[in-house]
């Protein structure tokens, strides 16, 4: 099982498959479990709910990030859950590549899981933000829709932030996703972070 951590947009869903693919494997979400409010812009198919727009523009950054914590916090008995009851299962069973934000490196750190890697993508917030903006079409949305995006990503960059810390403090693995390295080259480097964790393990 390789367990892929990382802040919004920084590639960890396009990653997981490329992997998943390549090994063989499952590849599962942890978003799917339960969404936290989502991305705040609109896309050719959908608008913003307005819940979400309102999630964004009456909270602090400092309250964005209390949100989103505690959510992970409320969906973390759930993964873990799932991740013991994969490593559990029969050896012949297929592998799984788990990607999400809410692999919060303190809890992945205190797993006591066999078979098991764990790497997080990071990458410079510049990256993120041009990610957000093309995604968005920031340059030509209206100012409100600005702001969303602009709460968004002050909160996606705390994020980051803070899970850096986490995971230097735990002696973990954290990748830069951000060298303009392909999936495929970035899949390759979280198999080789994990061959050699699971070797050492």
């Amino acid at each position: 099982m390789v367990l892929i951590g990382g802040t919004s947009n920084v590639g960890k869903s396009t990653v997981a498959q490329v992997l998943a693919e390549k090994l063989g494997f499952e590849c599962q979400s942890t978003d799917r479990l339960a969404r936290h409010p989502g991305r705040p812009w609109r896309t050719p198919e959908s608008e913003v709910p307005a819940h979400v727009a309102e999630h964004y523009k009456s909270l602090t950054v400092d309250e964005l990030i209390t949100s989103v914590l505690g959510h992970y916090d409320r969906l973390w008995p759930r993964i873990e859950e799932l991740i013991t009851a994969h490593a559990a299962e029969d050896r012949g069973r297929t592998g799984l590549v788990r990607e999400g934000s809410a692999l919060w490196p303190v809890r992945v750190a205190r797993l006591q899981v066999p078979h098991t890697a764990a790497v997080w993508l990071t990458t410079d917030d510049a990256v993120v933000r041009a990610r957000v903006h093309a995604a968005g079409g920031y340059e030509a949305a209206t100012g409100q829709e600005q702001i969303l995006m602009d709460k968004f990503l002050a909160r996606t960059e705390r994020y980051q932030t803070l899970m850096i810390d986490a995971i230097d403090r735990f002696g973990l693995e954290r990748i830069d996703a951000g060298g303009g390295q392909s999936a495929a080259e970035l899949a390759d480097t979280v198999l080789a972070a994990a061959d050699a964790q699971t070797a050492v393990a």
